[in-house]
């Protein structure tokens, strides 16, 4: 199937695909199944009451990619999706999600998927989602993207985040119930610029004993910008849990950070630490001494922080 410059650079962009990939695949572009395959351990179905798709990964899989990223390049489109995972018990997945938007007209483009991951016993999945806007239209990019993970008994999730270039306004929720031995471990990456406006909620039940979660968000915020972070822990039993927050801030913008934790059991362990500053004048000087601009310079200390 071919695909023009504009699709091959949002695949680029969201999946680090350079054209249609083999093995487990679904393709969404504007609003509709662009391409699919499927795999003896990997199956996607077709929702029939409502948009989007099942992905079924069977207890055989061992370390399967599966890609299902969105791409939109019409203006105006108001693209809802809703997809549900379904892990079976010691099963092994990488998952590749995200969506890209291009816009070269008026008129807002927006993206909301709703993803429910449903991980079976002593399962593993690694979850890759990114978040990009191009194109030069006055419309808006928005994408609010909604995750919702239920781990069993000594299954595990890592999930992967980066919104860094091109989003006007998105708000990322997501919640967890984890049971006994489960360990959840989320890394958020986000910059805004200009007006843009970025907001994310996590909000983690523990319910088993000897379960742990680990959220960890990089944030930059510039020019008028404005960021906000909520996230809530709630230790229910014997348990660990830790969130960490740090943020740059730069020009006028501005960025809340609100972690809470709630600890429910004498013997929930939970940590929470929020760090919000500009750039450190002595890292400047010392790379601007190498030769580089103060932008340059700026720039280098971005880059390495949201690693």
């Amino acid at each position: 199937m071919a695909l023009d410059t504009i699709q091959k650079n949002l695949l680029k962009e969201v999946a680090d695909l350079e054209s249609i990939p083999e093995g487990a695949y679904n393709i969404r572009s504007n609003g509709k199944t662009l391409s699919r395959n499927v795999t003896a351990n990997i199956d996607i179905v077709q929702k029939t009451d409502k948009p989007g798709i099942d992905i079924i990964v069977k207890k055989s899989e061992k370390r399967e990619r599966v890609d299902i990223p969105v791409i939109i390049t019409e203006t105006g489109i108001k693209d809802l999706v809703y997809n549900d995972f379904y892990i079976e018990d010691g099963a092994d997945v990488i998952i590749v999600a995200g969506c890209g938007i291009h816009s070269v007209h008026d008129g807002d483009t927006s993206h909301d998927g709703i993803h429910s991951f449903h991980v079976g016993k002593n399962a593993k999945v690694l979850y890759y989602e990114k978040h990009y806007g191009s194109g030069d239209g006055n419309g808006k990019k928005l994408m609010n993207p909604t995750t919702v993970v239920e781990i069993d008994e000594g299954g595990s999730m890592t999930m992967e985040t980066a919104q860094i270039k091109g989003v006007d306004s998105t708000v990322r929720k997501t919640t967890a119930t984890l049971g006994a031995n489960a360990t959840l471990i989320i890394h958020e990456k986000i910059m805004t610029h200009g007006e843009q406006y970025a907001e994310t909620d996590f909000n983690v039940d523990i319910n088993g004993d000897g379960a742990n979660v680990h959220v960890v968000s990089r944030a930059v915020a510039k020019d008028n910008s404005v960021q906000k972070f909520y996230s809530v822990v709630n230790g229910n039993c014997a348990c660990s849990g830790r969130t960490e927050c740090d943020a740059i801030v730069m020009d006028k913008a501005k960025v809340l950070a609100l972690p809470g934790l709630n600890a429910n059991s004498v013997d929930a362990s939970l940590v929470h630490e929020a760090a919000i500053g500009k750039i450190a004048g002595e890292q400047l000087i010392k790379l601007m001494t190498l030769g580089l601009t103060e932008q340059e310079a700026e720039e280098q200390i971005v880059n390495g922080f949201l690693k």
